[in-house]
């Protein structure tokens, strides 16, 4: 059940009334707004029901659904009662909520497809587009257990790269964090055995990172004020048209995660074509949806481009050859496809190829960045170990011990 929030008027009173009424639906809801004799005004979801701008819908939540509803319309259930099924079983409440928003259009009339689309943060154009074909064929069964395998592999990349990039980044977390404590604790110690010697001069290594030691301490307040303008602000400029221009670039060309991307890019485009040539989608639809759904401008700038060019005659292959943000591979291979009458399988090899290779990078990177780090630990720990030593050794030589 689910609740929602109304305006309703008496009809026989004329009277305004805002209240709340459970249902499993709105077309329920308003039944039993109706029939109390009111009119309704408006009826939208309470928050109560976990559908806040909090509640979140993962990856694994969309692709069970999926398969449950693959299962139940391939055994010969009718989509909405296979939804109230599918509904039933969902403990994710946000999703839930969806769910029976979608069982409320389509037992109204609309198309599944119409129905999904009017939640575009959670059924993407991809996922849409192939709900679209595959009700035209007749294989809806079919379509959602391919959209499964899709985003199971999709999210398995994404975690792969995740956990790539997280242990460079907790390691360097912790250094600062090392580092900090060193500057701000155990510098000023030495500071202070020197203030009282006449004539002693600390060297200027020491005399920088106290600065820097003194400036963190007095003014802490200023620097968490320019750290959190710093986060803010990038996030905010990230996602400027400039800002993800000069992002995207960096995932694509920075070593060493550029060769990472460029492949988990081809992968994407390559495995998502595959589902949708699978589900009988056009190839200029095909190629507009993983535009969008590979998730970088540049190469979404690359595949408009390349259909400009086959709307002119051009083939798929000779539209993406010498394209700077497509590996050589990709058109080599699409071209044989398309010559054999095999998109989809060649689709589906440079999708395999690539995958395996995000893997084979992965573990490269892995390889170069642990004595990276090493190097990049033992250049700070010199410098701070330096920082205290050399006036250490200072004082000795002045007390006539150096030699």
């Amino acid at each position: 059940m689910l609740t929602y929030k109304y305006e309703a008027r008496n009809t026989q009173t004329g009277e305004t009334i805002k209240a709340e009424v459970q249902a499993d639906n709105e077309q329920s809801a308003n039944k039993l707004i109706t029939a109390q004799g009111y009119t309704p005004i408006s009826l939208v979801l309470s928050k109560s029901n976990g559908a806040s701008r909090f509640g979140r819908i993962k990856s694994k939540d969309r692709v069970l659904f999926s398969r449950q509803l693959s299962t139940l319309i391939n055994a010969g259930l009718p989509l909405v009662q296979s939804l109230r099924s599918v509904a039933s079983q969902t403990t994710n409440k946000p999703l839930k909520v969806i769910i029976n928003n979608v069982i409320s259009d389509v037992e109204a009339g609309t198309a599944f497809n119409v129905a999904l689309a009017k939640h575009p943060k959670v059924f993407n154009k991809v996922y849409i587009a192939l709900i679209a074909a595959s009700e035209v064929s007749g294989t809806l069964d079919s379509g959602l257990e391919r959209l499964a395998d899709q985003q199971e592999k999709d999210a398995e990349i994404i975690a792969k790269v995740r956990g790539a990039m997280t242990y460079p980044i907790i390691v360097l977390m912790v250094m600062m964090g090392v580092a900090g404590f060193m500057i701000v604790k155990v510098l000023p110690q030495v500071q202070n055995i020197y203030s009282g010697i006449k004539g002693a001069k600390l060297p200027f290594i020491t005399q920088f990172l106290l600065a820097i030691s003194h400036f963190i301490t007095h003014f802490w307040w200023i620097v968490i004020i320019l750290v959190a303008l710093a986060i803010v602000g990038s996030l905010k400029w990230a996602q400027t048209i400039l800002g993800r221009s000069v992002f995207d670039t960096l995932k694509m060309k920075a070593w060493p995660v550029g060769p990472l991307f460029m492949k988990m890019y081809m992968a994407r485009f390559a495995r998502t074509g595959t589902t949708l040539v699978a589900s009988g989608v056009p190839l200029l639809q095909m190629l507009e949806i993983t535009a969008d759904a590979v998730n970088n401008v540049h190469i979404h700038a690359s595949l408009h481009k390349a259909i400009e060019k086959v709307k002119g005659g051009k083939s798929i292959a000779d539209a993406l050859t010498n394209d700077p943000n497509f590996l050589e591979l990709v058109p080599n291979m699409l071209r044989i496809g398309e010559q054999s009458g095999a998109l989809e399988a060649m689709l589906e090899k440079v999708a395999d190829y690539y995958e395996k290779e995000v893997d084979n990078q992965i573990k490269a990177i892995s390889t170069i960045i642990e004595p990276v780090l090493m190097v990049v630990m033992g250049v700070i720990a010199l410098t701070i170990v330096g920082a205290i030593l050399l006036p250490i050794y200072g004082l000795v030589n002045q007390a006539g011990f150096g030699g």
